[in-house]
């Protein structure tokens, strides 16, 4: 499975950005999408996943303003943030959890880099 991500940039706080994140490949074994963050020096964090029944998680952090979507005749998946804060600030990966009969693994997506400014 790859994983594209796009649609980071700069903003300032209380802006909005929407990341995308389109999967190719083995798609059809994904069960589960999600995004991660991880801030120089910290250690990578979990955003928002879902499934493919459209059961949603958030990181603590986030809840409230940022939602997860997905649209699986695209392979993509969204993360629309909101009332951005400084404390966003990160590089933000998509990972696809991939599920079969024998194997079950995790492919990440390089990353998009989200900065948002005071």
């Amino acid at each position: 499975v790859q994983l594209q991500a796009s649609g980071g940039g700069l903003v300032q706080a209380g802006g909005s950005l929407r990341l995308s994140c389109v999967a190719s490949g083995s798609v059809s074994s994904v069960t589960e999408m999600g995004w991660y963050r991880q801030a120089p020096g910290n250690q990578r964090e979990l955003v928002a996943s879902i499934s493919n029944s459209g059961t949603t998680n958030y990181g603590g952090s986030v809840k409230g303003r940022f939602t997860i979507s997905r649209d699986s005749a695209k392979n993509a998946m969204f993360l629309q943030m909101n009332s951005l804060k400084p404390e966003d600030t990160a590089r933000y990966y998509c990972r696809a959890k991939y599920e079969t009969a024998w194997a079950s693994m995790n492919f990440w997506g390089e990353g998009t880099l989200v900065t948002v400014s005071s």
